[in-house]
């Protein structure tokens, strides 16, 4: 291959190189950010779990802030493993990389050796005088001399491509060590955090086991617990019913009276509706924390036969954890219901949503609330554990409140 091809070659190489390394740089990234989220989780519950941890008893919320932290710590796991795997096929790259480059050199050396040999042994016999004026023309003279200046410039060129190579082979061989290195650290974290998951796991079992041997007193505070969660429910929908009647009545009366304010009132309520529904998937969070009880129908963590049916979801939290209203919107009641505490309703045109649990509240009903804005505080029970109800209606339906916040 001529000094020419060799450097077409080396911009072309060095092309795919620069664009692999940006893509593999990218997935990194990605996977960093990943695992710094799992770590930002696993802090959080941690915080939690910590409170739980304090009680005297064992509770089922301790028992659920253990398997989201235990959840927490296998995604963080994962995420490791996941970086290990992309640095392992970065290393086995560089590898083949290197010892393409490796070959490339030895056959641009080999090609400079035999260039270097060629010229002593033309100038063994004749100096480049004689090789001159030996010529039979001016013509060939001419030639001859061009011919001896590119032979020239081809060794330079050679050697050029061949510092370069060398150059970008000992950059390739540093790259590879530092990835290495990274790797060896990853791997050193992963035997960490597996040890981690181990004792969380040894405490799960602790904490289960001593709550199926309380069955008696679980299946107590659950009835107590679906008599309020009843209550709450049927208050809700009771209000929701009322609100209705009262939007269409107000309609019914703008449309026969023609009352430009009413009428005002039904739009900015369509309004409401509609951007409520483009902001799903966008809306963030009422608190913080970790989700301890889903929408819908599930088994119960320690009692095995019996399910729990849920129309919103349970967000436990950290003691004296404030709520902020996911959305604008106006209260429409605040009720209290025992066992559960206060809770705040908020309309939003025909979307509602609803805040149980709170020890404090800060708003009242037919005030007008922002995006974010801070409603009140959420209680602890009687077992320490502090817990948000929130659900979301579209009328009176229940909707999974989990698909319309961000992630």
């Amino acid at each position: 291959m001529n000094a020419d091809k060799r450097i077409l070659f080396g911009f072309i190489f060095l092309f795919i190189l620069v664009s692999f390394g940006s893509s593999a740089q990218r997935n990194k990234n990605q996977l960093q950010k990943e695992k710094q989220k799992n770590i930002e989780k696993i802090k959080q519950t941690e915080k939690i779990l910590t409170e739980t941890a304090k009680q005297k008893k064992n509770s089922v919320g301790e028992l659920t802030a253990l398997n989201q932290r235990i959840s927490d710590q296998e995604n963080l796991i994962a995420s490791i493993k996941s970086e290990i795997s992309l640095l392992e096929e970065d290393i086995n790259e560089n590898n083949d990389i290197i010892s393409a480059l490796e070959q490339d050199l030895a056959k641009l050396k080999e090609e400079y050796a035999a260039m270097l040999f060629s010229a002593q042994k033309a100038s063994g016999k004749v100096t480049k005088l004689t090789f001159l004026f030996s010529a039979e023309s001016f013509e060939q003279m001419l030639m001859r001399l061009k011919y001896m200046e590119q032979y020239g410039a081809v060794r330079q060129e050679q050697a050029e491509v061949i510092g370069r190579v060398q150059k970008l082979l000992s950059s390739q061989v540093r790259q590879t060590e530092i990835i290495k290195t990274e790797k060896n650290t990853l791997l050193r974290d992963e035997v960490t955090e597996n040890d981690n998951l181990s004792d969380l796991k040894g405490k799960q079992k602790a904490v289960l086991q001593s709550l199926v041997k309380e069955e008696k007193r679980l299946k107590k505070d659950l009835e107590v617990t679906k008599k309020s969660v009843a209550q709450l429910d049927k208050l809700i929908n009771d209000i929701i019913k009322e609100e209705l009647e009262r939007a269409a009545r107000e309609a019914r009366e703008a449309k026969e009276k023609k009352t430009a304010n009413a009428s005002k009132a039904t739009e900015a309520a369509v309004a409401l509706s509609s951007s409520f529904e483009e902001n799903k998937a966008k809306f963030l969070w009422p608190a913080p924390g970790f989700v301890s009880q889903r929408f819908g129908r599930q088994n119960h963590p320690v009692l095995k036969g019996i399910q729990l049916q849920n129309d919103g979801i349970n967000i436990q939290t950290k003691q004296d954890e404030k709520v902020k209203s996911i959305f604008q919107g106006e209260v429409r009641r605040v009720a209290f219901i025992p066992s559960i505490g206060s809770s705040v309703i908020i309309s939003h045109g025909e979307y509602f949503t609803v805040y149980s649990g709170l020890k404090e509240v800060f708003v009242k009903q037919g005030q007008r609330v922002s995006t974010n804005q801070e409603i009140g505080k959420i209680s602890v029970n009687g077992d320490g554990i502090s817990e948000l109800r929130f659900q979301i209606r579209k009328s009176t339906l229940a909707l999974d409140p989990q698909a319309w916040l961000k992630e």
